[in-house]
């Protein structure tokens, strides 16, 4: 990042391959740790008001590397019958315990019989 460019902006980064995003997150990382011996050493106040605009940046390159990681383990649980736990509903925890309705379908082998051996009756 050179010394006229603002922050990086999330929108700018999309397109972007993962390669492209670490080694982007690398030159950030050590222009921050310049910026901090500067910060140290009582460098100039261009440089101390960059430490923001860096930080900020990085932020967005780790922002934009965990919804494309995010989006790519979506698509790939897709359909599946077991997701990680972050990747399925949240919902309440009592839904979540609840029976399905097949569970609440299923009668005792008891129940089963004394329905065949005493059925509804009918009348009229």
């Amino acid at each position: 990042m050179s010394a006229n460019q603002g922050r990086v902006r999330c929108a700018t980064l999309r397109g972007k391959s993962r390669e492209e995003l670490t080694k982007q997150l690398e030159t950030l990382k050590t222009e921050l740790a310049s910026l901090r011996v500067a910060q140290v050493t009582g460098g100039a106040p261009t440089k101390l008001a960059k430490l923001k605009i860096v930080r900020r940046s990085i932020g967005a390159c780790n922002i934009v590397i965990r919804q494309t990681t995010k989006a790519n383990l979506k698509k790939f649980y897709e359909g599946k019958k077991y997701k990680p736990l972050d990747m399925r509903r949240k919902r309440t925890r009592q839904i979540r315990k609840s029976l399905t309705r097949h569970e609440r379908q299923i009668k005792p082998k008891k129940l089963q019989k004394k329905l065949r051996l005493h059925p509804r009756r009918k009348y009229a």
